[in-house]
Parts: C-alpha cells; sequence; structure tokens
C-alpha cells in the first residue's frame, strides 16, 4: 500500500489517507472492494495495455502473463511487475533451501534442472511482451542459474510446443537432469516419448541422476501409479504453488500432505469461506464476503483465497479453493477451484473427491486415465452427472468404473451421498481415447506447458466440448 498508495488505484480508494489510521488494515479491508479478473481488468488492467504507467502499480507494465486456463474463452492479461518477478525468484530460492528436509542426494544439486514451461519467445504487442508466465520466468532466470537450467536457451525460444518437445526428446541424453519441473500430464507425455524415442526401458537409463519431480497444476494423485511406471528407482515428489498473479509457497516438509505458503514475497493473503454464503452457484463471489487473515482461519474449512500483490492486484480472487491442514505452519491443500465446483443438487463435489474416485478407478482396475472431466445436467426433471474419463486401456467396463466413481464420492462426500437418494438420479460415464483431450486443447491453442484441462464443464465451455466431440472427435452424442 505504501508503494501504491500514489498510483490512480491508490489515489481512488485513499492509500495515503488509509495508512496514517491507526486502523488502516480493517479500513483497506472495509473499503477496497473484492475483485475477480474481469472486474480488475475493465476498470484498471486494460489501461496498462494500452501503455499506461503507474496504474495499480508504480511503474509501466512490461510483461503479461496469459493465463493458461481453459474456463474463459479469452486468455487473462495478468500483469507481471519488476517486483513480483523479484519474489518468484526470492520463493524459487526458499524452496531450494528447504530441500534440505527431504532425502535427496547431494550430487542432484549439482545437475540439471528441466523446467518444462512456456515459450521464452514471447509475443511483442508494442510497448509490452505477453506470454505465460512460465516462459516470463525462463526468460528472467538468474545468471548464475543458467548452467542448470535445461533445455536451454535456444530450445526454450522455439514458439510451437511440439517443436521443442522433439528437441528435448532428442538431446535428453546428452543432458545430465537431476531435477524435472512442470504439470504432470505434459512432463509424463514427455517421459513416454523420451522412453519410446531412446528405446530404454525407463528414463534414469537416460538420467540415472534423476531424483526430484516438482510438480503443480493439477492433484498429482490421479498421475502418480502411471508416473512410477517411467522410473528406475524412488524419486522424491515436491508440491509447489504458483500462477500468472505469482509463486505461493511450496511443500517443504517431507511427508506431509500441505503446501506452506511464503508469507514474505509480496503477496497479502485473505480467505473468503466458500459456502453459499458467500458465493452462488457459479461460483461468482457475492457482495461484500466476510474474509479472513492468517491469523483468523481455521483447519478443515474450505476458503477461496484473495490476493493482493506487488503486481497491482488488489483483493484478487484467484480463484483457487484451499483447506488449512496446518493453520500454524500456514500450510495448505488445493481441494478445487471456484467455478470447478459441482453442485447442480447440493452434492458439492470438489476437485478432490473427483480425484480420489478417478485414483480408486485406476487402483481397482489396473489402468491409467490421463485426463477426466465432469458435467452436470438436468434430467428427468432431476439431475445427473456425465464423466469423460481419457484412458488407452482396452475393453474398460464403463459401468464399472461409474460403480466406483459413485460408490468413492459416496463414501467421501456426505452431501453427495444423501442427492444421490433423491435429486442426483443418475451418472453416466463416457470412456475416451486419451488423445481426444489433447486434441481438444490443441484446437483451442492450448497445447503443451502449463495448460491444464478443466474438471469441470459448463455453460458454453460444456457445449463446445459436446460440439467438439460429434464434429471433431467423431464421438457420438
Amino acid at each position: 500500500m505504501e508503494k501504491a498508495k500514489h498510483t490512480q488505484f491508490g489515489a481512488h480508494y485513499g492509500y495515503e489517507q488509509m495508512l496514517n489510521s491507526p486502523n488502516w488494515v480493517s479500513q483497506f479491508r472495509q473499503k477496497v472492494p473484492v475483485h475477480n479478473y474481469n472486474k480488475m481488468h475493465a476498470e484498471w488492467w486494460y489501461k496498462c495495455l494500452d501503455g499506461v504507467a503507474n496504474v495499480s502499480w508504480p511503474e509501466k507494465i512490461k510483461y503479461f502473463a496469459l493465463s493458461s486456463g481453459t474456463s474463459e474463452s479469452a486468455s487473462k492479461h495478468i500483469p507481471v511487475t519488476r517486483d513480483m518477478l523479484r519474489n518468484v525468484k526470492k520463493v524459487g530460492v526458499k524452496q531450494l533451501y528447504s530441500m534440505v528436509n527431504f532425502n535427496v542426494p547431494p550430487k542432484s544439486f549439482e545437475k540439471g534442472i528441466l523446467m518444462l514451461g512456456g515459450t521464452t519467445s514471447l509475443f511483442e504487442k508494442g510497448d509490452y511482451y505477453e506470454g505465460d508466465m512460465s516462459g516470463i520466468q525462463a526468460k528472467n532466470i538468474p545468471k548464475w542459474f543458467r548452467r542448470f537450467y535445461k533445455p536451454g536457451g535456444s530450445i526454450s525460444r522455439k514458439p510451437n510446443w511440439e517443436q521443442r518437445i522433439k528437441l528435448i526428446v532428442r538431446k535428453a541424453p546428452q543432458w545430465d537432469v537431476g531435477t524435472v519441473c512442470g504439470v504432470p500430464a505434459w512432463v509424463q507425455i514427455v517421459l513416454e516419448e523420451i522412453i519410446k524415442y531412446h528405446n530404454v526401458k525407463h528414463i534414469h537409463e537416460i538420467w540415472p541422476n534423476l531424483a526430484i519431480y516438482i510438480h503443480g497444476g493439477v492433484s498429482f494423485e490421479p498421475y502418480r501409479d502411471s508416473f512410477q511406471k517411467l522410473l528406475g528407482k524412488p524419486i522424491t515428489f515436491i508440491e509447489t504453488y504458483m500462477a500468472s498473479e505469482g509463486s505461493f509457497g511450496f511443500q517443504a516438509r517431507p511427508g506431509v500432505r500441505g503446501i506452506k505458503l511464503v508469507l514474505n514475497a509480496g503477496i497479502f493473503y485473505e480467505f473468503i469461506p466458500f459456502n453459499e454464503e458467500n458465493f452462488d452457484a457459479d461460483g461468482e463471489v457475492r457482495p461484500n464476503p466476510k474474509s479472513y487473515m492468517l491469523h483468523e482461519v481455521v483447519e478443515d474449512v474450505e476458503y477461496a483465497v484473495m490476493l493482493s500483490t506487488c503486481a497491482g492486484a488488489w483483493r484478487y480472487l484467484i480463484g483457487d479453493v484451499v483447506k488449512f491442514t496446518s493453520v500454524k505452519e500456514h500450510e495448505i491443500t488445493i481441494v478445487g477451484r471456484t467455478k470447478q465446483f459441482l453442485s447442480l443438487a447440493g452434492e458439492h463435489m470438489s476437485i478432490d473427491n473427483m480425484n480420489k474416485a478417478i485414483d480408486n478407478v485406476q487402483k481397482k482396475l489396473g489402468i491409467t486415465i490421463r485426463e477426466f472431466t465432469v458435467a452436470g445436467f438436468g434430467y428427468e426433471n432431476l439431475f445427473a452427472h456425465r464423466w469423460y474419463i481419457g484412458t488407452d486401456a482396452a475393453g474398460v467396463d464403463a459401468a464399472r468404473v461409474r460403480e466406483i466413481i459413485d460408490q468413492t464420492l459416496c463414501e467421501v462426500n456426505d452431501d453427495y451421498a444423501v442427492e444421490r437418494t433423491s435429486a442426483l438420479k443418475e451418472i453416466f460415464v463416457e470412456i475416451l481415447p486419451n488423445q481426444v483431450f489433447l486434441d481438444y486443447l490443441r484446437c483451442k491453442g492450448k497445447e503443451g506447458a502449463m495448460n491444464k484441462f478443466p474438471r469441470v464443464m459448463k455453460g458454453a465451455k460444456l457445449t463446445d466440448w459436446e460440439q467438439f466431440l460429434t464434429t471433431k472427435a467423431g464421438v457420438k452424442a
């Protein structure tokens, strides 16, 4: 607030006057409204794209991160400031220090780090550049880190994802990789391609010193078993939490399911209970929701994450829903997205619930499921869910998959169990080849790197997906 008090945003909401008050924190929370991306962009950030400086942070924005989500029809442009880039590096160094807590061979820290992110060839748009946040970060990595960074500047600059992957696959034996970073679905594809191309049994025949996989973006649990099959020996899996808006934290303690938030890296956190009092059925926040600061939260309650950042986002809903596993250690798990919960009939089904159901299907049927999404719709005057499940396993019994999913959800979600006896009349399952999901992302220009398939399909996005299945993927409706 001190730094932003003379920006257009700070002047509009009276930051200087607030800061002179002994109750400046409570005044900030009372006077500054909650923003989602659309509100922040429509009222403020559009000026940054027009080259106006000093809008919500005191500088002219040089970089904009294009959001990699698939929930909106158009890409979001998130400002990336110099202060944010410095703080992202700060979180990265903190995570590096935290590695001493894990059972990682010391020599692994001398090896290469393969970062499967967006291209560093950003798109020049007049006065600014835009691209994936991962590409912006890679373009701004510290000089000391460059000797560890793979696939290196030349490959990273290739704008085409498939071209980058082909080069990575071919050059893999030339590198001594100790750490891999990236979204699970795409990392798994790359490792499989390397194994196939070089005709080896597992990735450790190529990279014997691979000891760490740093993952984020989606839950790793549905991928864990199939990932293990690509390895020749155990490695350490570490979850991280970052987005286009910044880097928030990482798993700091082994054997603990929780991401530790970093509290001194340019981000102020508030948490809004994710319930019907604060959010409508579409996941949109209601006016004047009650928020809590870090010292006020309690464990095992679902909260929507709200940020104020050194990139000029103010009381900004990022879209993630979390639970605190340890308030004392400020550790969280991500349980879903505000707009990717499914609750047509009060079943309150989270992505966390869905991941557990898919994980059970994989374990009980011995199959690998790469992607899935779920849709809800009206059915015989009540409601139903339709699961679209991606697997290349032959002869999968959709009825058995449906049974396992339904049983698991009844066990982990009491609301779901109640609604299955009343309003939630039926569950449908469609088994699709994995390629269908990849083709859809490619069709939307969201192939590779940090892009993720939405776990819940609603509204226009669902219509578009169903149309794609019938017209381009050849799947009967």
